[in-house]
């Protein structure tokens, strides 16, 4: 029987020095706990694989281990491993998703009442809270107002326009926000030394890129690309997965795209078809490249294309996504995107155009 676990599992953090990234939440929660200024009711917002539900887990063995609520609990201990492996009796995990009736919460009501079975309190974890329906989000509004002293919610969200402003005013917010790709990248390098992984640092720079923020993405795609290469970490390996382009060849058509070169920018795609190459992802990339230069440009004194041309690419590349994603042909999307990015470029001919006009204006006014 394979037990294998995968490495998002192995990695979920155990204590609140293993949560990367989120320092500023981690600080709050631990103040709360040791000056026993402990709310009700928390709300829990941000992208996906960002450290939520970790972060609810944590805090509940910090409120309900043996000697709790305390900081320095033990993550090997009974009540605190039943809470991570999600089997407590007094720490419920309720998907939003799938129990969002308002029966079920309903349900949730009447269960609050009873004290707690071997704990300091009874916690709730509604995961994806935005998904219970208008019934449910008002069954439960009452609890939140008059809580019994022994329950604690923990809310969880991606998308908190979705939560109704009766429910937020109840809770205190903390904010999930993306994690940097250094910070991505730092950790996947520790995993990998743990692990005994030879891993070009290349390569785990452009998966913590790819994560978009989301350290649990990035380790699920770690994990996938270390089954796909079965051996030696590259980046070679990580582009052939996720049918990436080289940087030289995105450096490449971000350059033709400033010089109005057409002919090289068909050259460019045809050769990103012909080796299968992700076409959303080159823009994704694109936007990156640009980026860079649009930061850079606006360092400068004097920069040879307006920054705000800069935006004008960027804004057309981000609408491309949409096109390349539902397009039937990809070729005559990217293209058709690509050539709009390049209009862009003339912009700055008519911006300096303009300024010439003006300062000829203003001599004239000085020098009549």
């Amino acid at each position: 029987m394979d037990n294998y676990r995968v490495i998002a599992r192995r990695w979920r953090p155990k204590t609140f020095k293993d949560l990367v990234g989120q320092e500023a939440i981690v600080q709050t929660l631990s103040n709360a706990i040791q000056s026993k200024r402990i709310a009700h009711a928390y709300l829990f917002v941000g992208p996906r694989g960002t450290g939520k539900t970790s972060t609810a887990r944590l805090f509940a063995m910090a409120l309900n281990c043996e000697n709790g609520p305390c900081l320095d609990f033990d993550p090997a201990s009974s009540r605190c491993q039943a809470i991570f492996q999600g089997q407590s009796l007094d720490v419920i995990e309720i998907d939003g998703a799938s129990n969002n009736s308002v029966e079920q919460i309903r349900s949730l009501r009447e269960d609050c009442q009873y004290a707690p079975a071997e704990s300091s309190f009874k916690i709730y974890i509604l995961d994806e809270v935005h998904m219970l329906s208008t019934a449910a989000f008002n069954a439960l509004l009452k609890t939140l107002e008059e809580p019994p002293s022994h329950v604690k919610f923990i809310f969880a969200t991606t998308e908190i326009y979705k939560v109704p402003t009766t429910i937020l005013s109840r809770c205190q917010h903390f904010e999930f926000y993306p994690l940097s790709t250094h910070v991505i990248q730092q950790h996947l390098r520790y995993i990998v030394d743990c692990e005994h992984v030879e891993a070009e640092e290349e390569a785990l720079a452009i998966i913590a890129q790819l994560a978009e923020g989301g350290m649990r993405d990035a380790q699920s795609m770690l994990d996938q690309v270390l089954a796909f290469c079965d051996g030696q970490l590259t980046r070679e390996a990580v582009r052939a997965m996720y049918g990436l382009a080289a940087t030289e060849t995105i450096r490449a058509l971000a350059s033709y795209i400033e010089q109005g070169k057409y002919s090289e920018i068909l050259g460019v795609v045809d050769d990103i078809i012909k080796n299968g190459c992700d076409s959303y992802r080159v823009l994704k990339d694109l936007q990156n490249c640009f980026h860079e230069r649009f930061i850079h440009v606006v360092q400068q004194n004097e920069p040879s294309i307006s920054p705000f041309v800069y935006t004008k690419i960027l804004e057309i590349l981000k609408t491309g996504e949409e096109a390349i994603q539902k397009g039937l042909s990809i070729r005559n999307h990217l293209e058709s995107i690509l050539f709009k990015a390049v209009e862009c470029i003339k912009l700055t001919s008519v911006e300096k155009l303009l300024k010439i006009l003006n300062d000829a204006k203003e001599v004239k006014k000085n020098f009549p």
